[in-house]
């Protein structure tokens, strides 16, 4: 593969047979000019160009450490999560992560409303994300504030889905915030977010909404779900009323047996208050 043309020290534009790519990897321009023949072995990632000509944009405009540090974030998820991201993983969280290192450069914070919700139902990536912060400063001498590892990781989480949507992964995120809200409200009580039951009433939200956009059904048997009625009466009434703020708000409608699930989960958290 020959350079058509360098980008920085560490990206390059090069031609893989009839097909002009996007070659990315530590040190590959070193020493390097156009037509230059590239070590394959230097090369980490290849991007078809006419595919992903906004990531060549991208590439020239920020400052180089952005890319890299970039790269080791993805490289670092996806050792944690033993699988590989969506190739596009590059191209959206280096261009958030160099506005967002540039913004707090300036002293602009900015805050994730959804920060409690996305620590609980990502967990695994969320760690990834304040695993990020610390590399961050390591590297780059930024102090990135707690919000920001949400923020990666709903990229991050996003980007474990074929085709999968920043827009919805959000989206779900804020309807369960509301189902909780709805939950504390209706009950009148303060939950610690790092209470147990808190955590499990919450990740079963989050499966049941997406058992919802999945068309699958969480069964439960019908006499059991009437038990439940009778003896959960005041959790069970608590469900109802997150069952009509989902159809009012949302237009999503939650089937009877999820009521049941999620009534067992509300009573368990009544008992710890």
């Amino acid at each position: 593969m020959r350079i058509t043309k360098i980008l920085n020290n560490n990206a390059v534009i090069v031609m893989d047979g009839d097909q002009e790519k996007i070659a990315i990897g530590a040190g590959v321009a070193f020493e390097k000019k156009k037509k230059d023949i590239v070590n394959p072995d230097r090369i980490e990632k290849l991007f078809v160009v006419k595919e992903n000509e906004k990531l060549q944009e991208l590439i020239v405009r920020i400052p180089e450490e952005h890319l890299i540090i970039s790269e080791e974030i993805i490289d670092f998820a996806e050792k944690q999560l033993n699988t590989k991201l969506n190739e596009h993983i590059l191209l959206a969280l280096t261009d958030h992560l160099s506005f967002a290192i540039e913004r707090e450069q300036k002293g602009i914070h900015l805050k994730n409303k959804l920060l409690h919700e996305i620590k609980i139902m990502y967990r695994q990536e969320f760690d990834i994300g304040v695993w990020a912060l610390h590399h961050m400063k390591e590297k780059l001498n930024v102090d990135m504030p707690i919000d920001e590892a949400a923020f990666i990781a709903l990229h991050i989480h996003t980007m474990k889905i074929q085709g999968g949507d920043l827009h919805e992964t959000v989206r779900q995120t804020a309807i369960v915030k509301d189902m909780m809200e709805t939950i504390k409200i209706d009950l009148d009580i303060t939950i610690a977010t790092d209470d147990l039951a808190y955590e499990r009433l919450m990740t079963h939200l989050r499966f049941a909404l997406n058992r919802i956009y999945h068309y699958e059904v969480h069964s439960m048997d019908e006499e059991m779900l009437l038990m439940i009625k009778r003896k959960f009466k005041r959790s069970y009434q608590c469900s109802e009323r997150v069952a009509k703020m989902l159809s009012t708000s949302h237009g999503i409608q939650l089937p009877s047996e999820e009521l049941g699930y999620i009534t067992l989960h509300i009573e368990r958290l009544k008992k710890y208050q």
